[in-house]
């Protein structure tokens, strides 16, 4: 294959310049090794400036603010050194440091406009747009003062930019100050949207933001201060409040910890730390007495907890779900039902729709508890719209078994009954409605209680058929209204007992049956 003469001159090119930075790099080191020129002596400040140029052209900024940093020292009222060390460090983004450099050029060459204008544009990066503003004040001045037309006005936009963001800042802080957090958010953001850093401007914003229970927004601004100043403690601690607020309690205890690593002794970070671990060690107590199935106990801690700072919504919704399930589970459905209503007051939403509505049904009011899940189904926005059917279809259910034969109601136990507890239910009632337990005036009572207990047994003891009951479906073959498929109750009763010696009633004619339980 032949190249061609343009790619030749290409190539050649690229040689060069490879070889030429290869020899350039290693002079490079030379020179910082010797510390010096070749010759051994010390380097002259232009020698410093070049080799920082080049060090900045290829982007080696440590190095190239080393160079300059010599150069200063040995020519510290030469302008143009601060003004390369300013570079430098605005390419590092290192901007509070480049203020510094860029100001110090300013005060030795006043009239320089490049500078100015540098440092006019650096200081609204920073949010001290007041300060910016002075600066422009004095190139105009300085514009009119130059009646050969040598000063060029190209920094109208930039002084127009400064104007503005100085009326945001002084409408933020003024709203700020009289704490009208709202207005105060708003100029923030339209402040800081002219600015690179400014961490004590947006501090302000942060705490306008919690102050309206814009925790996010919060925790996203203190993001950003944290990243430029890790030793921000305040920052540490407005950041753990933020998250507390938001029920995170355990990245909210990172954030008080990290503030306390700075200072042992800071009171908000030891406050908002204690808080936390005060409510948390209640927490615990509760779970430990739900887990050994003290219901009580478990509702007298949550409501402890919940004391300690009644403002803490992120943690009393969800406390107060668990303590509807807790009165449930014990019986106590007014109680249930009135938690379930305190959740929905501090807003509503699905859950505490369906706290209600679950209360509502396991104290037999079938009727609220469709009005509620119907609620449910109405609420927007609702992703759980299967969810919300499925439970409204329950409780219908349930009411329309409430106007006929509720067989739940009949054995005295709820519709999540374990298989288990609905045996030993039926013994017990068995037993004392057999119509040989009873006294002879109260046979015919007992007759008709005891087949109603049987009837509801026969069913509920029985997946299947339960089953198809909870779905409101017929249970019998036969069924008109709820009938059981063995009309005397009687016999229901005798296939769970044995027959054996001692004791028992008589039956029938005048046969005595001995009973025992299998």
């Amino acid at each position: 294959m032949t190249i061609g003469g343009g790619a030749i001159r290409r190539l050649a090119v690229a040689s060069f310049l490879c070889l030429t930075s290869s020899r350039h790099a290693a002079a490079v080191a030379e020179e910082n090794q010797g510390g010096g020129s070749r010759g051994g002596g010390p380097m002259s400040a232009g020698k410093l400036r070049s080799l920082g140029e080049v060090a900045l052209s290829e982007r080696r900024y440590d190095e190239a603010a080393r160079y300059y940093k010599q150069a200063i020292d040995l020519e510290p009222d030469v302008a143009a050194n601060h003004y390369k060390l300013f570079r430098v460090r605005n390419r590092q983004h290192k901007l509070v440091d480049a203020l510094k450099d860029l100001s110090k050029a300013v005060e030795l060459e006043p009239n320089n406009t490049d500078y100015r204008k540098g440092k006019a544009r650096l200081l609204v990066s920073l949010g001290q747009c007041d300060q910016a503003v002075e600066d422009y004040v004095y190139l105009d001045r300085q514009a009119q003062a130059s009646s050969d037309g040598s000063v060029q006005v190209d920094w109208e936009n930039g002084k127009n930019e400064a104007y503005q963001c100085r009326q945001e800042v002084e409408a933020a802080q003024k709203s700020y100050a009289s704490g009208d957090w709202k207005a105060s958010v708003h100029y923030f953001n339209a402040a800081l949207a002219h600015m690179e850093q400014a961490s004590d401007l947006l501090f302000m914003k942060a705490q306008a933001e919690f102050n309206v229970g814009d925790f996010y927004g919060t925790i996203s601004d203190t993001g950003k201060i944290l990243k430029t100043h890790s030793n921000h403690i305040e920052a540490y601690q407005l950041r753990g409040e933020a998250y507390f607020r938001l029920g995170e309690h355990d990245t909210a205890v990172t954030h008080f910890r990290e503030g306390l690593k700075l200072d042992p002794e800071h009171k908000g970070c030891k406050a908002g730390h204690k808080a936390i671990k005060a409510i948390q060690k209640k927490e615990k107590r509760a779970e430990d007495a739900l887990k050994a199935g003290s219901h009580k106990e478990a509702i007298g801690h949550w409501l402890s907890a919940i004391d300690l700072d009644p403002t803490h919504s992120a943690f009393i919704g969800p406390t107060l779900l668990k303590i509807v399930q807790s009165h449930s589970a014990i019986g106590e459905h007014e109680e249930a039902i009135n938690a379930a209503n305190k959740h929905i007051e501090m807003g509503e939403s699905l859950d505490g729709l369906f706290a209600l509505g679950d209360a509502n049904l396991a104290a037999e009011k079938f009727q609220e508890a469709v009005n509620v899940f119907r609620q449910a189904m109405e609420f927007e926005p609702n992703d759980r719209e299967r969810e919300c059917q499925e439970r409204l279809q329950k409780a219908e259910i349930a009411l329309k078994q409430s106007k006929e034969k509720n067989y739940y109601k009949i054995l005295g136990v709820p519709r999540t009954a374990r298989d288990k507890d609905i045996k030993k239910v039926y013994r017990e009632l068995a037993l004392r409605w057999h119509p040989d337990k009873v006294d002879p005036e109260a046979k015919d009572e007992a007759e008709k209680k005891f087949q109603d207990i049987s009837e509801a047994y026969e069913v509920l003891s029985d997946k299947e058929m339960r089953a198809k009951y909870d779905r409101g479906e017929p249970v019998f073959d036969n069924q008109g209204g709820g009938h059981s498929r063995n009309p005397h109750g009687h016999d229901q009763f005798f296939r769970h007992f044995n027959h054996g010696g001692g004791g028992g009633g008589h039956r029938g004619g005048g046969q005595r049956m001995h009973f025992r339980f299998q």
